[in-house]
């Protein structure tokens, strides 16, 4: 009888150190061979955009000598310390193939190798395990190179080239910004509004003022976040990003993550970074977009997203059980005898910050197993 684990990320690593902590056995499945697998080969650039006080998972702080925003193979380090921390050890290879209940309510996890059998399962494998590659107008027309966000590293090999970012989120704008600085002539194509903050605003990081103001009404969350945003971002739709209809924290709400600016619209404005609109076909040297302008490329990264990718795991029948928004199951468990003993963690993506909700809510799913005494010696 036991609890597994489906995950080694910050994730599967914030719920299996709430257990340890309180002295609860679990185990990790991992498909990788590392730790923080995804973290280990993002790109090189990418550094929190969470403050590192907010970013801790739960039990075991950053070390004080960790800058304020820890860059990649910083957080990777630290994944690892935490890891060694609360003694945790993954079984690695461990890709899983199918989570099924058992008829007397107990979960078979299979991976490519081996047959599990627990009381519960928490999938913690995050809202970015899939990348989304959708199929542009005209794509195989082109000549050049297309890659996902997930298969670049840096800007090097697009020195002196015209790249298209396919996307404004939080990657897109950071590659648009590490292309920059590695002599490319990045265009960002954007086909809605963009909804910018700042990473700092009066000198102190955005979450903090976001985690305050969250405890308020949701209106008055809005019209805070509005005023803010007026005051330290401007109306951006000059340059091509358009006018959100809403203030970023109402976007967060349903899922849509505000772009976290930490010196892209600098470059747009300055006129280094240039935006188009969205893409109306792929030809094989160029792009035309809907505005009727076509520019020459060489490359196209797809800034899309991730997906969960629940399907592949839990198989359609079990999925559709789940109560979900967007594809992203609404709460951390559901009360159906189907789904007893089947947690969520890593799903959301609220303003206050991604890792500060995984304490938050790994803390509830621990406090939910101990206090229905699903544990067992």
């Amino acid at each position: 009888m036991q609890t597994l684990i489906i995950g080694a990320g910050p994730a599967g690593l914030a719920m299996a150190g709430q257990l340890a902590h309180r002295g609860l056995p679990a185990t990790v499945l991992e498909a990788s061979d590392h730790i923080g697998f995804s973290w280990r080969n993002h790109y090189d650039r990418l550094y929190l955009h969470t403050a590192k006080q907010y970013s801790a998972l739960p039990h075991f702080p950053f070390p004080k000598d960790y800058p304020l925003y820890a860059s990649r193979l910083q957080f990777v380090e630290y994944l690892e310390r935490y890891a060694d921390h609360f003694r945790i050890r993954p079984l690695f290879n461990q890709p899983v193939s199918s989570i099924r209940q058992n008829a007397d309510q107990t979960w078979e996890v299979k991976t490519k190798t081996d047959t599990f059998t627990a009381d519960r399962v928490i999938l913690a494998t995050g809202y970015n395990r899939v990348p989304n590659k959708p199929e542009l107008p005209g794509q195989p027309n082109f000549r050049g190179i297309i890659w996902h966000s997930h298969e670049y590293r840096n800007g090097a090999p697009f020195r002196h080239e015209n790249v298209l970012i396919v996307g404004m989120g939080n990657t897109g704008a950071e590659l648009a910004l590490d292309l920059l600085e590695y002599e490319a002539k990045p265009v960002i194509s954007v086909r809605n509004p963009v909804n910018i903050i700042r990473r700092e605003v009066f000198g102190r990081p955005v979450q903090s003022t976001a985690m305050l103001v969250s405890k308020l009404p949701d209106w008055l969350y809005d019209l805070i976040a509005g005023f803010l945003q007026r005051l330290t971002v401007g109306d951006v739709s000059a340059y091509g990003l358009g006018k959100p209809a809403h203030p970023p924290s109402y976007d967060s709400r349903r899922g849509k993550t505000p772009v976290i600016d930490v010196g892209t619209l600098e470059q747009i404005k300055a006129g280094n970074i240039a935006v188009a609109p969205g893409i109306k076909h792929i030809n094989a040297k160029t792009v035309t977009f809907t505005d009727g302008r076509e520019l020459p490329f060489e490359a196209i990264i797809l800034a899309t997203g991730y997906r969960p990718g629940l399907t592949a795991l839990l198989g359609d029948a079990l999925e559709a059980k789940i109560p979900s928004e967007r594809g992203f199951p609404k709460n951390l468990w559901f009360n159906n005898s189907a789904l007893k003993g089947l947690y969520f963690l890593g799903f959301s993506v609220p303003t206050t910050g991604v890792l500060h909700a995984l304490t938050l809510d790994s803390e509830r799913i621990a406090n939910h197993i101990s206090e229905n005494n699903f544990i067992t010696a």
